[in-house]
């Protein structure tokens, strides 16, 4: 399995274990609240808002909420003014690392984030380091037990997907950006559910790790995640099956 694929299978097994519920809103409300300042408050008019608000609500986050972060967006309630960037490093064994940040205070989050990096064996690097080695890509990822193949690969590529990818237990449909909305449309129109859909990084190459380098890299990861003002990580590693199921089991 890819980097990008086995990260997400693990986070979404964890969430459903750990429900880290108070972190996954904060994140989706800060997206929301972005999303709106950037492309305004009307989600029909701005994809980057109703992808959002879709993610929020299949967290089940209260309508309350939603309509608060649109508003704090867009100014019709005050907020706080969130930067975007994006820190690239390097994990144990090279392994490249592209961090989404959003955050009120750059200089705080750098150092909690390079902190991080030192404690698991990896550093940061300069920008360009290794954004090069990830595509940006729609990604749609379906559990296998759960959905017609058949049907999916029909839906999926005849509405513009690029490419339909076997995870083993799970299936993932990779588009084009701007394709993104059109398949995501076609798959609910059809009724077929998907774990998660989003616009992703998605690595050009895999490292292959051993135990302990994968350990060093999924705790890094993880301890990233953790942080209120990171948004998404994406990495390039590659680890076998049968030393995954020994660091998850």
């Amino acid at each position: 399995m890819s980097g990008h694929s086995k990260w997400s299978s693990i986070k979404h097994k964890k969430g459903a274990a750990d429900a880290k519920r108070g972190r996954i809103f904060t994140k989706i409300i800060r997206e929301i609240s972005v999303a709106a300042r950037a492309g305004g408050g009307d989600p029909d008019g701005n994809p980057r808002l109703r992808t959002a608000i879709e993610t929020a609500k299949a967290e089940n986050m209260p309508k309350d909420n939603i309509e608060r972060a649109i508003k704090k967006g867009t100014g019709e309630l005050e907020g706080v003014h969130y930067e975007e960037s994006v820190l690239e490093g390097y994990g144990p064994n090279g392994v490249a690392i592209l961090v989404d940040i959003m955050t009120d205070n750059k200089n705080r989050t750098m150092a909690e984030l390079r902190h991080a990096f030192t404690k698991y064996n990896g550093n940061i690097g300069s920008t360009g380091c290794v954004a090069w080695m990830f595509d940006k890509k729609g990604l749609i990822s379906f559990d296998k037990e759960k959905v017609d193949e058949d049907k999916l690969m029909e839906v999926a590529l005849d509405a513009g997907a690029d490419d339909i990818n076997d995870e083993g237990s799970t299936l993932e449909i990779i588009t084009d950006p701007n394709d993104f909305e059109a398949v995501k449309e076609a798959l609910d129109k059809n009724g077929l559910q998907y774990v998660f859909a989003k616009i992703s990084m998605i690595p050009q190459n895999t490292v292959k790790l051993n135990k302990k380098e994968a350990e060093q890299v999924l705790k890094l990861m993880e301890t990233l995640e953790d942080s209120d003002d990171v948004q998404n990580v994406y990495a390039n590693f590659d680890i076998p099956d049968d030393i995954m199921e020994n660091i998850t089991s």
